[in-house]
């Protein structure tokens, strides 16, 4: 596979133009051109920069989404849950997850009230509501579940597993869900994947729609200046919390002729360095409430621990940036399931920040709008030739049937039959790689005959990049290569392979996205000039647009993600 940046242009006309790189929109692109659809996705940043990039990592059925009553919401998650462990083997693994219990009854009664659609907010959950909602959860998954059901642990186990716990909890309850590693990755590789098989599609990051005239979509590119048109007969609205705004674009610009669709929420995380902390999570997430009976998380992820999330109404997802009060809450919240552990704001070495596109509510508390996925059909309009159908909602974890959903909506329109499914399709790294550690220790080993690199470095880059590794290896083999001098655990030839072969057109897309070193908190300026240097020699930026890139970037940092 040798997909270059600039690979394909963007073709004057195509079936359906799917505005929106995210999980959500990279799916509906995939599953139509399987279908046999010459389809184009157009994204105004990075694929994956925007919620796709921003999620807690998890990949699961939403145990809190019972309180809703969202039975076929968290039914259809635990179902898309179990396929990823199948699918993405490379990037998905089980996560064993920790319930402290603080109350046996009490809260029982407020869980009750919002699962009838009384509650108004928040509150405490007791063992009791904790259990009943375990046991709903064990059952929905139990025709796909691949993992075991839940446990109780009494106080004496649950100190003796986590010290560090909070010596009021009384009880623990231990199930599983997943994790997802490199949630970005996925979906370029899942666009690489969809280019190699169907030579009718093309994906193009940092496009902008500036506007619609009759047929045309007129489009700029944000890095270079380019611009054209393109003539569609169906758009698929994928911009999530930019669904409203794009639909205006997409209007001519007449307010009173676009609906209002989506309201987001804000979710902002923090990645923190604390040894005292990543060994009291040790390897389990801890799923624990605040004083005011919010769900927070915090688990070790990629060399530091990832703790989440915040939950805020947002009407402008551009203003999206994680405050110091979000940071203070997260902490507090912290220290209110492990009192013991000192963790300051100078232990923090990333932060970041998404909005959810979740549907316009009326609900009177953010944890009541539901997680569920749905869709809009606009039809032509005198602004307008073509229907624009509008995606909205949904979480991470069902991006593949959501994907499935709106393209059967889109067959429909065209009179087009359904060809193949993508429920037992593997996704880019994770074809032909081991599902156990015995498995994979036999694969390295057999693919190191063929190979000149050493087996902790093949081991490394499988770990990265499922396997896909035995691909960059021989790249990497095949020329000079040395490691990386602001980053040794990366080498120059891998970084390479990543901009001539994943999309890569900014220096974020590799800080931020095709690796996880901005997660582990390790982007620093003399990183920063060293990547740019590389760049610049494979891409041809000339001096100027090198020094563009790396203001672009530090513009990114700082506002996303509070490094300066």
């Amino acid at each position: 596979m040798t997909q270059n940046s600039q690979d394909k242009t963007i073709p004057k006309r195509a079936t359906v133009v799917v505005v929106g790189g995210g999980i959500n929109g990279i799916s509906v692109f995939r599953d139509l051109a399987l279908q046999g659809i010459d389809v184009v996705l157009l994204e105004q940043r990075d694929f994956c920069s925007g919620a796709s990039a921003a999620l807690s990592r998890m990949v699961h059925g939403g145990l809190r989404y019972l309180e809703n009553g969202e039975f076929r919401l968290v039914r259809q998650s635990l179902q898309e849950r179990d396929l990823l462990l199948r699918n993405a083997p490379h990037y998905v693994f089980p996560l064993p997850t920790l319930v402290p219990i603080f109350d046996v009854f009490n809260g029982s009664m407020a869980s009750l009230k919002r699962f009838i659609g009384l509650g108004s907010g928040p509150s405490r959950r007791s063992a009791m509501m904790i259990k009943i909602g375990l046991m709903l959860y064990d059952w929905l998954s139990r025709k796909s579940r691949t993992m075991p059901a839940h446990q109780f642990v009494s106080r004496k186990k649950l100190r003796a597993m986590t010290p560090d716990l909070s010596p009021d909890a009384k009880f623990g309850a231990i199930y599983y869900d997943a994790w997802v590693k490199y949630p970005e990755r996925l979906g370029v590789e899942m666009i690489l994947d969809t280019q190699e098989a169907c030579p009718n599609a093309s994906a193009h990051s940092y496009i902008a729609v500036e506007k619609v005239e009759g047929q045309n979509i007129h489009w700029r590119d944000r890095l270079t200046g380019e611009t054209g048109t393109i003539a569609p007969d169906l758009v698929v609205n994928a911009t999530g919390a930019w669904v409203d705004f794009t639909n205006l674009a997409l209007s001519g610009g007449q307010e009173n002729d676009t609906p209002r669709f989506v309201r987001g929420t804000k979710g902002s995380h923090l990645m923190i360095r604390n040894k005292q902390l990543a060994a009291a999570l040790d390897d389990q997430m801890v799923y624990y409430e605040n004083a005011d009976g919010r769900i927070c998380i915090a688990f070790n992820y990629l060399g530091v621990s990832l703790v989440g999330s915040t939950d805020i109404l947002i009407d402008d997802p551009e203003l999206a940036r994680c405050e110091q009060s979000e940071k203070d809450y997260m902490l507090d919240a912290l220290r209110f399931v492990f009192p013991e552990i000192e963790i300051s704001q100078d232990d923090i070495v990333h932060v970041f920040t998404g909005v959810r596109p979740l549907p316009v509510s009326d609900a009177d508390a953010t944890g009541r709008i539901s997680r569920d996925h749905s869709h809009r059909e606009q039809e032509p309009n005198d602004k307008r030739d073509f229907p624009v159908i509008s995606l909205i909602g949904g979480k991470w974890t069902t991006f593949r049937v959501f994907g499935e959903e709106i393209a059967d909506v889109v067959l429909k329109r065209l009179g087009r039959k359904r060809q193949c499914s993508t429920s037992h399709l593997r996704i880019g790294g994770g074809r032909d790689f081991p599902n156990s550690e015995s498995d994979l220790d036999d694969w390295v080993g057999a693919e190191l005959i063929d190979l000149t690199i050493d087996r902790p470095t093949l081991e490394r880059l499988a770990e990265r990049y499922g396997s896909r590794a035995i691909e960059i290896a021989r790249f990497c083999q095949s020329g000079p290569d040395a490691q990386l001098v602001a980053a040794s655990a990366y080498s120059r030839r891998e970084i390479e392979f990543l901009i001539r072969n994943e999309k890569v057109r900014s220096l974020s897309d590799i800080l931020l996205r095709r690796t996880g070193i901005g997660l582990e908190g390790g982007i620093t300026q003399p990183l920063i000039d060293e990547i740019g240097t590389l760049m610049s020699g494979v891409l041809g930026w000339t001096a100027s647009e090198l020094e563009h890139h790396k203001q672009l970037l530090g513009e990114e940092l700082g506002k996303k993600h509070s490094i300066v």
